[in-house]
Formats: C-alpha cells, structure tokens, sequence
C-alpha cells in the first residue's frame, strides 16, 4: 500500500474517533426509557448533558423500532414512558 493511502486512512480514522470523543465527552448523565406502543415494547439507553437530555434521547431511541411512518412516530413520542432511569457517568 503507498505511504499517501496509509497517511490518509490514519487521518480520517483520527478524525472519526475525535468525533466520537467530542460527542460523548460532556455526556454526565445515561439514562434508560422503557416504552410501550400499540402492544409492543422497547428499551433504550442514552447519554446526554442532562437527565432530561438524555431521557429525551432514549425515549426517541426507544419508540423507533415500535412506530412506522411520521404519524406514529409522533404519537409515539407523545406517549408517557413505562419506566425511566438514570444515573451518573
């Protein structure tokens, strides 16, 4: 492999992980949403700033797999959670 191909893969690998790195960095809080939508269930953790930043992260992760299209997608996100947890990082 030429020396301009591995110099240009190391960077752009320094650059993902410095992304990475910068988005969770900050990230003080994970907190895990259960919800329950039209009969189906799902969990999902999220890590933000905040509780509720990341309360409101998981609880759009969580409703993902259980809504199709916009509509449900919203109602989803109108529904209260089944269970909510957080704790410190």
């Amino acid at each position: 492999m030429k020396r301009s191909t591995l110099v240009s893969v190391a960077v752009v690998i320094a650059i993902i992980a410095l992304f990475l790195y910068m988005s969770v960095a900050g990230a003080t809080q994970e907190c895990t949403v259960c919800m329950e939508f039209q009969g189906r269930s799902n969990c999902a953790t999220a890590a933000g700033h905040t509780a509720a930043e990341a309360t409101e992260t998981a609880h759009g992760t969580a409703c993902g797999p259980l809504a199709s299209g916009m509509n449900e997608t919203i109602a989803c996100g109108n529904h209260a959670p089944l269970s909510v947890q957080c704790k410190g990082r």
